[in-house]
């Protein structure tokens, strides 16, 4: 489970969850996951979003899988959508784009990360966060670690995403199934104050 930010660099990992679990159970079990509940992240305080007249906090991107809470923002489910929902959704799936591309560029960059690792589970932890390391080191010191052909855009003229080099391989993505729950209703009521801005 990592967390990256629009530099499509990691600023949080963590490693050694069974990877049977969805993502929603391994987030649970995590650092972050206990200083978020915590408020102990020092999140800066909501602000002011220009031509908005309420105060909106700032929020963590995920999908279906993860809960809803006012820092964690998922998609809309597909019943009853509205304009704003799938312009919400849209732009929401945009931004976690970034989060594939840093998985893509890394794994891409590091092969030995695209097959199992044949080694104690103490081991693979410090190569994987040795790996996330090298990857932001690299991406700050190097040009061309980086190349925009590599990272899935937006082409501006037309609407179309343009794939990255990273994911020219075919990969299967297994569906994801939405999670029942209670959803706290701050954090619905902070999800439709973004979707209409």
């Amino acid at each position: 489970m990592a967390i990256v930010n629009a530099n499509c660099e990691f600023i949080m990992v963590d490693v050694g969850a069974n990877g049977r679990i969805s993502d929603g159970g391994v987030i649970k079990n995590t650092t972050f996951w206990n200083l978020l509940a915590n408020n102990q992240l020092n999140i800066p305080e909501p602000i002011t979003l220009p031509a908005f007249s309420k105060e909106l906090p700032f929020v963590f991107v995920g999908d279906e899988a993860f809960q809803l809470t006012p820092n964690v923002m998922k998609p809309y489910r597909r019943t009853d959508f509205t304009d704003n929902k799938k312009i919400f959704n849209y732009r929401l799936s945009r931004a976690r784009r970034i989060v594939e591309n840093s998985f893509g560029i890394l794994s891409s960059r590091l092969k030995m990360l695209n097959k199992a690792i044949l080694l104690a589970r103490n081991k693979v932890r410090k190569i994987v966060l040795a790996c996330c390391y090298l990857h932001n080191y690299l991406s700050k010191r190097k040009d061309m670690y980086l190349p925009r052909a590599d990272v899935d855009y937006e082409d501006v003229n037309n609407g179309n995403i343009v794939p990255g080099s990273w994911g020219a391989e075919e990969r299967q993505l297994i569906s994801l199934q939405a999670l029942r729950g209670n959803l706290a209703n701050e954090a619905k009521i902070i999800r439709d104050d973004l979707s209409i801005l």
